[in-house]
């Protein structure tokens, strides 16, 4: 999937670090990589209370496309996000967990990332998105999707699970449940994915790396 350098050396990795790198390996073998329960527990749990303390009112419903090509479609999503800007003491905590690990995959991987977006997102019962990608192949704008659970004691039988396909011919996929802490990144080009419905609330951070592709035509990631 990805080129890995032919020696790497690092010690003295603290906790982020350690599943800085297990992602980056998974990244390197197959272009993607689960872990469940991961992110440190005063940063998930500081981030679910957020969400939930929030109120609906602040959130929007989501839609497809990006920029003039942005429009809703219930058929495709029936989301609600709320973006990310860092106002709040543990959302700069959290934009700066993903700025570590983007400087990490930049060393590790030469992925070039040059720039961070996520939201907050909502799934009221029954809610769902259907098969997608994030990225489109030779677009270079997305290139690294992230997405972390917020949802303590959620259970298997609840539903909400992320599938994760592995090409375009795979039908069955890898579900991932979306229990409290759990990390998943994946090149945004590579895995059509989507969320099954759920039979409670179901919380998550979705975010992108991005690549710089501006020229003197346009600023690319717009500001």
């Amino acid at each position: 999937m990805l080129a890995l350098p032919d020696a790497y050396r690092d010690s003295g990795q603290n906790e982020s670090d350690q599943l800085f790198e297990t992602i980056a390996r998974d990244l390197g073998e197959s272009g993607y990589s689960v872990n469940p329960g991961a992110l440190p527990a005063d940063l998930a749990n500081g981030l679910a209370q957020q969400c939930r303390d929030m109120g609906m009112t602040l959130f929007d419903p989501a839609g497809i496309g990006r920029e003039q090509d942005h429009h809703l479609n219930g058929f495709v999503r029936s989301d609600e996000i709320c973006w990310m800007t860092g106002e709040s003491d543990v959302g700069q905590a959290w934009l700066s967990w993903a700025a570590d690990l983007q400087a990490y995959l930049n060393r590790r991987l030469f992925l070039g990332l040059f720039s961070f977006e996520s939201h907050y997102a909502h799934y009221a019962p029954g809610d769902f998105y259907k098969r997608h990608l994030d990225a489109f192949r030779g677009q270079a704008n997305r290139v690294l999707s992230l997405v972390v659970y917020l949802n303590p004691g959620w259970q298997p039988d609840q539903g909400g699970e992320l599938v994760l396909y592995r090409d375009a011919q795979d039908r069955d996929g890898l579900k991932v449940t979306p229990a409290l802490g759990t990390v998943v990144a994946f090149l945004s080009e590579e895995f059509p994915h989507e969320v099954l419905p759920a039979a409670r609330h179901r919380y998550s951070i979705a975010g992108w790396f991005r690549v710089n592709g501006s020229d003197s035509q346009r600023v690319d990631p717009p500001r």
